[in-house]
């Protein structure tokens, strides 16, 4: 772990930025000096990015369907992403749903397990969520003993079965490529999906009793993609105090109403909006409705995403950055990270003058670093 100061950057704390040392040691930010400096003059010392929620990393366990047998492989490629990003620490979200494929319930457990043995190895602190469609009901009586098993602390339920289409008997779009993709049948894969929304109303009388299991256990709760206000208060009456990427903006009011957390897609701010046409994530931080902003399939995004905030005078840097940084941490409970204060795990992000990553450090120990910066640690040595 490096035990150094860092002098003559601008390092950033909630009341803005400051001109004073930053000196870390033992593997968190330490209360004096150290007596070894790094000068980092012409940078910016950030918080560490804390990513509440990212799929982005299905291309690197899987870049080609079958062709990835070295999942821990694609997990260090996926570290590596990260840190270069600036992310210290990274939620990777596994999907379990009817889709199958990536997003079997096979899948899930090979990607869980791998990441449980190489934790240890690598320098970001990866973290397990896993999100599970409602309707796949047989799965619910195993599944408090396989979060466990697994090493999930962070579970999310969500609904993306096309309802509306079949209770009228009619296939959805791009079945035929989803079936596929599942290896199974597209009448076979058909069928599937009517008898799971025939059976979503047993689905929902079952989610009290399972969410009340989970949450005895510790695990955090959220709730996905919630459309209404209506839909929103019954995940909260569940248990579920987080709401992911809320559609609309009722939504999201009735979740900071009952004081519970809202997270949003830092590639909706980034682009300008949402690409599903759901409410605009800027709208939403622009009314104060966004505790976090998280990466969802793109890692460069959270960093762009809060110095655009930034950059428009929307906020100051600190609160744009507090979106990435201590309001993640908080939504996931993590009261040693977030800030640059002393005793707070030594989870930092350095950026050039053109906000550009070049040094990332979690934990004490150094995740990303190139070009100039990296001569000035050698020369400190």
């Amino acid at each position: 772990m490096l035990t150094i100061d860092l002098v003559g950057a601008e390092v950033l704390h909630p009341d803005g930025l400051s001109a004073a040392p930053l000196s870390l040691s033992e593997g968190v930010i330490a209360d004096t000096s150290v007596g070894r400096t790094v000068d980092l003059s012409g940078f910016r010392v950030l918080p560490g990015i804390v990513d509440v929620h990212g799929d982005g990393f299905e291309r690197h366990v899987a870049p080609r369907r079958g062709a990835m047998k070295q999942m821990g492989e694609g997990l260090r490629a996926v570290e590596a992403e990260l840190a270069a990003n600036g992310i210290t620490t990274g939620v990777l979200a596994q999907f379990v749903s009817w889709e199958g494929g990536l997003r079997s319930l096979e899948f899930a457990d090979q990607v869980f397990g791998a990441l449980k043995d190489i934790r240890g190895e690598v320098v970001t602190d990866l973290r397990p969520q896993l999100r599970i469609e409602i309707s796949l009901i047989d799965l619910y009586a195993d599944l408090p003993a396989r979060v466990a098993d697994w090493g999930v602390e962070y579970v999310v339920f969500n609904d993306h079965l096309p309802h509306d289409r079949l209770a009228e008997g009619r296939k959805p779009p791009r079945l035929t490529g989803q079936a596929l993709k599942a290896g199974r049948n597209p009448e076979t894969h058909f069928e599937m999906l009517l008898e799971l929304h025939a059976n979503v109303g047993n689905a929902r009388d079952l989610l009290g009793p399972l969410c009340a299991t989970l949450s005895e256990a510790g695990v955090r709760l959220g709730s996905h993609d919630d459309a209404t206000a209506t839909g929103r208060s019954i995940w909260a009456a569940r248990g579920a105090d987080i709401a992911e990427f809320p559609e609309t903006q009722e939504a999201a009011e009735t979740a900071r109403d009952a004081g519970h957390h809202v997270v949003l897609g830092a590639p909706n701010l980034v682009r300008g909006g949402s690409h599903k046409g759901n409410v605009s994530a800027l709208d939403l931080v622009t009314m104060g409705l966004c505790d976090a902003l998280a990466s969802d399939y793109h890692y460069p995004s959270p960093r762009r995403a809060a110095l655009m905030l930034a950059h428009s005078g929307l906020m100051d840097l600190a609160e744009a950055w507090a979106l990435v940084s201590s309001g993640p941490a908080a939504v996931l409970g993590l009261t040693d990270r977030g800030d640059l204060a002393p005793g707070k795990r030594a989870d930092i992000v350095v950026l050039d003058s053109a906000d550009r990553v070049a040094a990332t450090i979690a934990g004490g120990r150094v995740s990303f670093m190139s070009g100039d910066i990296a001569e000035r640690f050698v020369a400190a040595a």
